[in-house]
């Protein structure tokens, strides 16, 4: 922690960042209640995901471009006034008493657009800001913090201001940690643009070059894939149900679901520290698919939740396995993939793995209502995570690995 904390611009991003996932913890628990509050189906939940990722599939690969073309820092201030005045639109409606579902479709996909320019941004800034000796570290960091914030904090924050204040409330909190950490990253100080070829090439010609990479490397497009095949059983049951089962099986309240939200992101926060302390496995690969595979059948489980004490153990469970997951994945990705390539392969890397995300929201409604919430969240737990571990025998996926990679970051 003294280490990393002590580069400033990395603090500077720490701090920005930790303060507006605090923001998307309330946020979940916000827009959650909001829809069941004018809509009380999981179909209404659903519809709203998809317009949330929708605008991310369709920006993602030109924003990876625009990463490694201009300031990264920039890109990520433009990305969080966007969220900032879509949420804080959603709000000022809401408290108004005047928001309806199709005004929130159009202000959360606005959303979604300010997401899919930050996250490639984001995640290709990390190197430039720490040595690559400290990545692990740094990516750890990322992750005891995400969920500290986004899964522990501000889900327990945003029930306490939704039950005493309302979900508008909430909603103009979230908008306000946005403009935090625009402020807080408008303070790092300006990086090298870092593709020297960038005034020569289209960005067309530029995503090619980084569509070339992920089909050239079998260990990424393959887990590319499977990313892609979990989250299409993951995602929409998990983000749709888990609500309406606290709501409507449990019978708990706002705050009742922000402290199963709370619950992963303790779970998060400890399973991170406990990589950070330990390191990765020689077969990192493995490792996470083996957490993802292990992360489902935990899901499963909350489907038979029938006391919030339950939910709140299932909820530790799959969100520490979560961010395990993302720990072994972001290294990776910093360590394999060229600094210049970065931020393309990150969009490809959003891209590809979200692709089926909109589909997962679309089909848990009408399924959940054919077969049952429960019925289906168990269904998709226990099929994704036999998915999961059959990706295992795959060879690409078992190769052993030096724990330390420095070349890699520079190929």
């Amino acid at each position: 922690m003294r280490a990393l904390l002590g580069h400033r611009d990395f603090a500077v991003y720490w701090a920005g960042s930790t303060v507006s996932l605090l923001g998307d913890g309330i946020y979940f628990v916000a827009i959650a209640w909001q829809v069941y509050t004018i809509s009380n189906t999981p179909r209404a939940l659903a519809y709203i995901g998809v317009a949330w990722m929708l605008p991310q599939l369709a920006g993602l690969l030109f924003a990876g471009a625009a990463s490694d073309r201009f300031d990264r820092r920039r890109i990520m201030i433009i990305a969080n006034a966007l969220s900032g005045l879509a949420i804080g639109s959603i709000g000022l409606l809401s408290v108004l008493g005047v928001l309806t579902l199709w005004q929130l479709w159009i202000l959360v996909a606005v959303h979604g657009v300010g997401v899919a320019l930050f996250i490639p941004a984001a995640g290709a800034l990390v190197p430039q800001l720490v040595p690559e000796n400290l990545l692990v570290e740094a990516n750890a960091l990322r992750q005891f913090v995400r969920p500290l914030a986004m899964r522990l904090l501000g889900p327990a924050l945003g029930g306490i201001i939704v039950s005493l204040l309302g979900p508008g409330e909430a909603f103009l909190v979230d908008a306000f940690t946005f403009f935090f950490a625009l402020a807080a990253f408008s303070l790092i100080r300006q990086r090298p643009r870092p593709s020297t070829t960038a005034d020569s090439q289209s960005l067309p010609h530029e995503i090619a070059a980084g569509l070339r990479f992920v089909a050239s490397q079998s260990w990424l497009w393959i887990s590319l894939l499977a990313a892609a095949i979990w989250l299409l059983i993951y995602v929409g049951p998990l983000e749709v149900l888990l609500p309406y089962l606290v709501k409507n099986q449990i019978g708990g309240s706002a705050r009742s679901l922000g402290l199963v939200y709370a619950a992963g992101g303790l779970g998060a926060m400890i399973f991170a520290y406990t990589v950070a302390r330990t390191g990765l496995p020689r077969r990192g690969l493995v490792f996470m698919y083996a957490l993802w595979s292990l992360c489902m059948f935990v899901l499963a489980s909350l489907a038979l939740a029938s006391a919030l004490w339950q939910a709140v153990i299932a909820s530790f469970l799959v969100f520490g396995l979560l961010s395990t997951g993302e720990i072994v994945w972001q290294t990776m990705l910093q360590r394999r993939v060229p600094n210049q390539l970065l931020g393309r392969v990150a969009s490809v890397d959003w891209f590809v793995s979200t692709a089926l995300v909109p589909i997962s929201f679309v089909l848990t409604g009408p399924i959940a209502a054919t077969l049952g919430a429960e019925t289906t969240l168990f269904a998709a737990g226990i099929l994704g995570g036999t998915l999961m571990a059959a990706f295992i025998a795959l060879p690409p996926i078992r190769t052993s690995e030096p724990a330390e990679q420095p070349q890699l970051a520079h190929a």
